[in-house]
């Protein structure tokens, strides 16, 4: 019996709605975890995230195991009651953030620099799974081989096949009966190497599935092509994850290919920058239009910065380095996305979503 089960609700077209059940409770899909990699979600405490509606979050296992480490964060409660968030957490295997360090790689795994104090680390399919599990995360990611994109088709293909091998050590190394493994689906930009890679991990058992190497770099037709190509040989009990993926386009042309879960830094991070995401696009809160605007930054937005809250006054938090700015607009954004899931969510049930998908799309498009 898997930790972590998926259930179906209602499907319109290759659009899917249903629950994912996991030990902290479930999640709606598809739905969208906000990123909270050193187990806090940048300005936002957890009755935030309640407030935004957040059901699952994702902390990153990298950072973690570096700091403060997985024995500290076990000892003080695992991640749930380390970061104070009772409902379900995922951890990502550290991969992606390892490659960005130019790792050595070899079929054991990654060996590469701490960012933090330059001491010599190794990182394998083992190890990534031993840290998740001290960590208590509901659900640990294998760990994977991602490549950027563009990239010459014999790395994507290398890569492939060595995801396949290390998420088979994965299963292997795998103690826990109360936590449930997603294996990762690579393979570039080929659609024939995301086929192939999806039905060799889609036979290996695991419950969800995390389809890794996109949202980086690659244009939204190569990515929906690859979505194309490979989930329709994924088990159709399992979760599907676009990992990394989190603009509005994006995720809505996933769910219409079937995708039930996302994560991505984009709401957070633009939040930071000054910008806000709408359902009549997207506003820049520097723009000096705003100084005496006092209207909310969506009037269809019911979140406590809306409510609260008018343009010029956001403007002005912003515009002196006030960081309650980052929190409202954190909120705004938070909010927005996941807003945004539930109504996904309706227009299924409602077999609407075709509508729906290109209602939000042409409300958005620059006037």
């Amino acid at each position: 019996m898997n930790a972590v089960t998926w259930s179906p609700a209602g499907t319109d077209g290759s659009a899917r709605t249903g629950v994912m059940s996991t030990p902290h409770g479930e999640v709606t899909t598809p739905n969208f975890m906000p990123v909270g990699t050193r187990a806090t979600v940048k300005t936002m405490d957890v009755e935030d995230l309640r407030s935004v509606g957040a059901q699952i979050v994702l902390s990153n296992t990298y950072h973690l195991m570096l700091r403060p480490g997985e024995d500290v964060v076990a000892g003080l409660g695992e991640l749930h009651g380390f970061m104070a968030w009772s409902g379900p957490i995922l951890t990502d295997s550290g991969g992606y953030q390892v490659l960005s360090l130019n790792p050595k790689i070899t079929e054991d795994g990654l060996v590469f620099r701490s960012t933090y104090d330059g001491s010599k680390v190794e990182l394998t399919p083992e190890r990534a799974i031993a840290v998740q599990e001290r960590l208590g995360s509901d659900i640990a990611m294998a760990l994977d081989v991602p490549v950027p994109l563009p990239s010459p088709r014999s790395d994507a293909e290398a890569a492939m096949h060595r995801t396949r091998r290390w998420a088979e050590r994965a299963l292997d190394a795998k103690r826990r009966k109360d936590r449930a493994l997603f294996g990762i689906v690579q393979g570039g930009a080929e659609p024939d190497l995301r086929e192939q890679a999806a039905k060799e991990i889609g036979a290996l058992g695991f419950p969800g599935f995390g389809i890794g190497g996109l949202a980086v770099g690659e244009t939204p037709e190569e990515r929906n092509a690859a979505l194309d190509a490979a989930i329709p040989h994924l088990p159709a009990n399992g979760v599907r994850y676009v990992m990394g993926l989190g603009d509005t386009e994006g995720m809505l042309a996933a769910i219409a290919r079937g995708v039930d879960l996302f994560d991505c830094v984009i709401p957070t991070r633009l939040a930071r920058h000054g910008k806000a995401l709408t359902r009549n696009g997207d506003i820049s809160i520097k723009r000096a239009e705003w100084i005496t605007d006092p209207t909310p930054l969506d009037p269809a937005c019911a979140c406590l910065t809306c409510r609260r809250y008018s343009r010029g006054y956001l403007r002005h938090l912003y515009t002196t380095n006030e960081p309650l700015a980052d929190r409202l607009l954190t909120l705004h954004n938070l909010t927005y996305t996941l807003d945004l899931m539930a109504r996904a969510r309706d227009a299924i049930a409602d077999g609407d979503f075709e509508a729906f998908h290109r209602g939000v799309i042409d409300a958005r498009m620059p006037r």
